[in-house]
């Protein structure tokens, strides 16, 4: 029985979609809109409370915002096959209007804007059109459009055109670029007072545009230098301040005059301002550096113009403050508000209602906000605080949760490592790593994570505020890494192996081996006696451990040892698979990968495949295994219908990331769904039954409170919290005594003030009756003085009606000279008027007559050929009845021969006949143009009084005309010059053109033949390498016998030092026998004791006589010294050979090593003059095209030149 897909209910989404213009914006005091994926988020920032606007179908992503400023209603724009901006009630939440141009190129809006009043919106669309969009949304009425940005070729408006062409060396370089790529146009907005007023800024544009009579019209081009203009916004009298990338701030009136320039930034490099938002008091600036700026009105001339940060007008010392006609024409910085850190770039910004709050983002998808007033208390350095919670800025490379608490652990490209907390929806610890964290797992307790870096595996604790490394494991690169459900065991990838290690006692248990790609998925077995891995190579494997930690710890191919073994495999080599999950029960696995299908296997077959329309990354099983969610390539999440069903495979399709999902997960409850993207948002989705309600948890899952602290850190902090209560006591003891000093001090102010004041009142008592007393003397005289005022300005009011009585008698008589005037020249328009119309009259009769005559001579010759055919035919009679008797052949050829004639004669006639017709219609055509020439007439008497205004205002364009002819006349003629020059220095340039060629033909000649020499070269260093590897053979056989030798010289050394020692002994028993001899002999002359001496010495020296002892061991010792002389002979001569062996190679190394070093200087010479020649080659080709292109335009028409550009030698 299939289950029906459960809908996905959206609970919190942490992350900002940060290329979106205006993505931030408020609703209230306490709510603000910003953009998280492919959907707009109301947060509420008391509450916590996320409310979601989901984007339309069909869209790819949100590309701007715009909140009206009545708070009622927002505008999104999204990006499809046409733009379309929707228009939502942010009370309800529902949409109420949907804009989309019929006619748009482009397929978005780059930016929006609402009316004061919201009841009209502009909408600005992208490349390749450029063009702004002028809307009644409440009617889906489009009222006018008109293109923003500039036409290709064109850099400047029409002001400054003559000023860029006389300007020396022309216009900026990068003028040729930005025109072949098109102006980029970065905001648009209303005049807060006058709807019908417009502003567009962009690169090189600042247009002023005014909407009458059905039509957006261009008011005003910028009358100043061109820049990169990034943002801009209204003040509240009607100013516009522009933000530049060159850290100015430009201030001008709604005519376009520049009134004054602001350094946003003097610090090197210079920063662009990015965003700019006004309020009643002033505006506030952001950009570059991670600081925002406020500036407020000065109330007087003298305090602006004293403020350091106001920079000169363009043309002006940069030191001077701006000159302004009134007091309120500058503004002076307040107070600035700052990040950490300054690479940071403020993009968006956005002010509370009240103007008491500032909430801005950054480039790097953060959000921060700051309290405007802060920064006025003394001491206070105010900075910039994170909104809510540090959200990701990269691609999210990992994501796992646990299930003894209610976290989640991403990893992302930013080199950052992020637990959240999604039943508080919070952030609890955040870490930056110095390299980017390639995947993450997280343990079931929640107290360690497993991430994988570039260079180690790294196994963490998760403490109070901390994540600290604790053991590390050399797997490099590791994509994909999990915990096993009991969290005893955790796999991680190395390559194209899985290595399962003990949590505990950190052994590596078994290697898993058998994929021929990276794996990208591993999924455990609920009892963990299983994992199912896929990867790249197209495969899939379901491995089986058993008895883990008693084998040799390997597996591989068909099975493995260890207790691992490889149960069931799947491989197709078409698709590459990108994530794999088994069911609870293990005879199922559901699978995704590069083929747009989602498989379902058993019993490694492939038993059902659900095609889809787009590439599917991401599947994931509930616990209980009846619910089974998909991620998209797209960025959208499916609630697939499970258990899947052969025929369709019925789905719900939640909208949720603006980019390719990279991870999913379900909580161990079964309640929520996580997912994450290339985006850097994280999802969280309460998983709701058919009715919308939240399911019936399964299991009871109660989370611990449990945190990990070290020792050292609790001891640390107990500490410091004794430190701190001693602290406290302190304060309190020397507070009080503080409070008591300060009543005492109070209470002697109190009284001092009360009798001072006491003595003041009295004084102004005094004063008031004084007062009283002058008040009453100067209204009896201010009575007299008004009496006075009454007689004389009844007296001027005389005075001015006579003179002013004669200034209207001179004005009449003016009048009635102009009146004559202009009736004079009625009569005169009048006569010629009647001229024109008699000799239009005489020209139609003159024609008229041309034609009827005309028509006349026709038909008098039509009438004539009658005749004459008349006559030719009695004729033919005639000569018929006379030639009646002549051959049948001549009769037969007359006869042929008049019908001819009698046929053309025929075909003249009807031919005139058409001629007759035409010049009837011609007749008639000309009297419809006399009828309409009339209707002319008539609509010029009509015209006439327009044609009078129109020439009034036409002499003040020719006035303006002439001057800019003159202008151009005068650019002309410096063009000219610049054109003499170039073509004097394009006759030395056509020389030096054909001296290169020349050049570039002889180095291609000379290569050829070098490259022959190359190949062989390298021919003869292949064959030296087979000699080098001869002679490396032959040296190793040497050092083997060497090895030999060198044993046998040990042992005959051996055998040398024993027969030494042997000779040592005898020596030795030699001495003693002389001195025992020379006793003898002391007795010689007493034979009785001599002979008693010699017996001892017999018995001493001689008890082992052998027969010829002293012959053998003679015979010994000469083939001792015989073996000696020749193993010494042989090894002198091996020392010999070997040493002159040596030499000879050495030497042959040495020459082929400098052989070769030559042929390799010369290759890299050789190549290194190629790539000369070919950058030289291209150089001019491309200065070719360069120089006959800007000539093209500057020569005239009838000539082309051509200018090669000068190449260095």
């Amino acid at each position: 029985m299939s289950i029906a897909a459960p809908p996905l209910l959206n609970r919190y989404v942490f992350g900002l979609k940060g290329d979106v213009k205006d993505n931030i914006g408020y609703i209230d005091e306490q709510t603000v809109i910003y953009p998280a994926g492919s959907n707009s988020i109301l947060y509420n920032m008391e509450t916590k409370v996320q409310k979601f606007i989901p984007v339309t179908e069909k869209c790819e992503g949100i590309t701007c915002l715009a909140v009206a400023p009545n708070k009622r209603y927002a505008a999104i724009a999204e990006r499809g096959e046409k733009p379309i901006a929707s228009i939502y009630d942010l009370h309800t939440l529902r949409k109420r209007k949907s804009l989309s141009p019929a006619e748009a190129e482009s397929k978005d809006f780059v930016c929006m804007a609402f009316s004061t009043d919201g009841k009209y919106i502009i909408t600005q669309s992208g490349a390749p059109d450029w063009t702004m969009y002028y809307w009644t949304w409440e009617k889906t009425k489009l009222m006018a459009s008109v293109k923003t940005a500039n036409v290709p070729g064109e850099r400047y408006g029409v002001s400054n055109v003559v000023a860029a062409a006389l300007s020396p060396g022309g216009p900026a370089p990068a003028t040729t670029k930005e025109n072949m790529m098109g102006n980029v146009v970065y905001q648009v907005s209303f005049n807060p007072n006058d709807n019908t007023q417009l502003c567009v800024v962009g690169n090189g544009i600042f247009k002023l545009f005014r909407y009458s009579e059905g039509s957006l019209k261009l008011s005003l081009f910028q009358k100043f230098e061109a820049k990169n203009f990034l943002c801009h916004c209204w003040t509240a009298d009607e100013r516009v301040v522009i933000g530049t990338d060159d850290s100015r701030i430009l201030i001008c009136e709604s005519n376009g005059e520049l009134k004054a320039e602001i350094a946003f930034s003097t610090e090197s490099p210079l920063r662009s301002c990015h965003s700019l938002i006004s309020f009643n008091k002033g505006f506030v600036a952001g950009g570059a550096g991670g600081t925002v700026y406020v500036y407020e009105r000065e109330d007087t001339a003298p305090a602006a113009a004293t403020n350091s940060t106001i920079g000169a007008t363009s043309g002006a010392d940069p030191a001077q403050p701006v000159a302004s006609s009134g007091s309120k024409d500058l503004f002076k910085k307040a107070r600035d508000y700052s990040l950490q850190d300054e690479s940071i770039k403020i993009v968006n910004m956005a002010i509370s209602p009240s103007e008491d709050m500032l909430v801005c983002t950054s480039e790097n998808n953060q959000i921060y906000n700051v309290l405007l007033g802060s920064a006025d208390i003394k001491g206070d350095a105010a900075k910039l605080e994170v909104f809510s919670q540090p959200f990701h800025h990269g691609q999210i490379t990992g994501m796992d949760t646990c299930i003894r608490k209610p976290l989640v652990a991403t990893c992302s490209a930013d080199k950052s490592v992020r637990i959240w907390n999604y039943m508080d929806s919070s952030s609890d610890l955040v870490k930056y790593f110095s390299e980017e964290a390639y995947s993450i797992a997280i343990h079931p307790s929640g107290l360690y994570i497993l991430v994988g870096f570039s260079d180690k595996l790294r196994l963490m604790n998760l403490l109070i505020d901390d994540i600290r490394p604790f053991r590390e494991f050399t797997i490099r690169g590791c994509r994909e890494c999990r915990f096993s459900n009991g969290g005893q065991y955790f796999a991680a990838v190395h390559g194209n192996t899985i290595q399962i290690y003990s949590t505990w006692r950190f052994e590596n248990l078994g290697n898993l081996k058998g994929h021929n790609g990276k794996v990208r998925s591993i999924h455990w077995a609920p009892d963990d006696t299983k994992i199912v891995t896929a990867g790249m190579d197209g495969a899939i494997y379901d491995w089986a451990l058993k008895d883990m930690g008693s084998g040799s710890g390997a597996a591989g191919g068909g099975g493995g040892g260890g207790g691992i073994k490889r149960e069931g495999e799947s491989i197709l080599k078409s698709c590459s698979y990108s994530c794999a999950v088994a069911s609870p029960d293990g005879k199922s696995i559901y699978a995704v990968g590069s083929d747009k299908t989602l498989k379902e296997i058993s019993d490694s077959q492939i038993i059902r495949e659900l095609e889809s329309d787009c590439v599917l990354n991401q599947v994931v099983l509930s616990h209980s295994g009846r619910m089974m969610f998909v991620g998209t390539a797209t960025g959208t999440i499916r609630s697939m219908k499970f258990p899947l069903n052969n025929e369709t495979g019925e789905f719900q399709e939640h909208h949720c990331h603006s980019g390719a999902i990279t991870k999913l997960r379900v909580s161990y409850d079964d309640t929520h769904l996580f997912s994450s993207s290339e985006d850097g948002c994280v999802y969280v989705f309460k998983i709701a039954d058919k009715e919308g309600r939240g399911l019936k948890k399964e299991r009871e899952v109660v989370f611990a409170d449990e945190i990990l602290v070290t020792k050292s850190d609790l001891e640390e902090k107990n500490q410091m919290m004794n430190e701190l209560k001693t602290r406290v006591e302190e304060l309190k003891m020397e507070n009080e005594y503080q409070l008591r000093l300060k009543d005492m001090n109070f209470n002697e102010k109190i009284k001092e003030i009360t009798e001072k004041f006491m003595q003041e009142i009295e004084a102004l008592k005094i004063t008031s009756t004084v007062l009283r007393t002058d008040k009453e003397k100067e209204e009896v005289r201010h009575e007299e003085e008004m009496v006075e005022e009454r007689e004389r300005h009844t007296r001027e009011l005389l005075d001015l009606e006579t003179v002013h009585n004669s200034k209207l008698m001179t004005e009449y008589d003016k009048y009635q000279e102009l009146q004559v005037k202009t009736t004079e020249l009625q009569s005169q328009w009048e006569r010629q008027m009647r001229d024109m119309q008699l000799a239009k009259e005489k020209a139609l009769t003159e024609l008229t007559n041309h034609f009827e005559n005309k028509l006349k001579e026709k038909q008098a010759e039509i009438e004539r050929l009658q005749q004459e055919m008349k006559l030719q035919f009695k004729e033919f009679e005639e000569t018929t009845h006379e030639t009646e008797e002549d051959a049948d052949s001549e009769v037969l050829e007359l006869k042929h021969r008049y019908e001819r004639k009698l046929k053309e004669e025929r075909e003249i006639g009807l031919r005139l006949k058409g001629e007759n017709g035409i010049m009837r219609k011609k007749f008639n055509t000309l009297q419809a143009e006399i009828d309409a020439h009339k209707a002319e007439i008539a609509k010029m008497y009509a015209e006439e009084k327009k044609l009078h205004s129109v020439i009034k205002s036409l002499e003040k364009d020719i006035a303006g005309l002439k001057k800019e002819i003159q202008e151009r006349d005068e650019t002309i003629q410096d063009k000219e010059k610049r054109i003499y020059d170039l073509k004097k220095k394009n006759q030395e340039l056509e020389k030096f053109k054909f001296v290169l060629d020349y050049k570039i033909k002889e180095l291609k000649r000379q290569i050829e033949p070098r490259e022959q020499d190359i190949q062989g070269m390298t021919h003869q260093i292949k064959e030296m390498d087979v000699e080098l590897d001869h002679y490396h053979r032959a040296n190793s056989d040497l050092e083997l016998s060497i090895a030999d030798l060198k044993l046998k010289l040990k042992a005959a050394e051996k055998q040398v030092a024993k027969e030494r020692s042997r000779v040592k002994g005898c020596s030795a028993t030699i001495r003693r026998f002389k001195v025992d001899l020379n006793e003898c002999v002391q007795y010689i002359q007493e034979p009785k004791i001599l002979k008693a001496q010699v017996k001892k010495l017999y018995q001493k020296y001689c008890k082992e006589v052998v027969k010829d002892e002293d012959t053998l061991e003679v015979d010994i010792q000469q083939e001792y010294s015989r073996h000696r002389e020749y193993l010494e002979r042989t090894v002198n001569s091996l020392r010999q050979k070997v040493t002159k062996d040596q030499g000879v190679h050495r030497a042959e190394n040495v020459q082929i090593m400098q052989e070769n070093a030559i042929l390799i200087k010369e290759i890299n010479q050789l190549r290194r003059d190629l790539r000369n020649m070919q950058q030289r080659e291209r150089a001019a080709e491309l200065a070719l095209k360069h120089i006959n292109s800007v000539m093209a335009d500057a020569a005239p028409s009838n000539e082309r030149i051509v200018l090669p550009k000068v190449l260095e030698q």
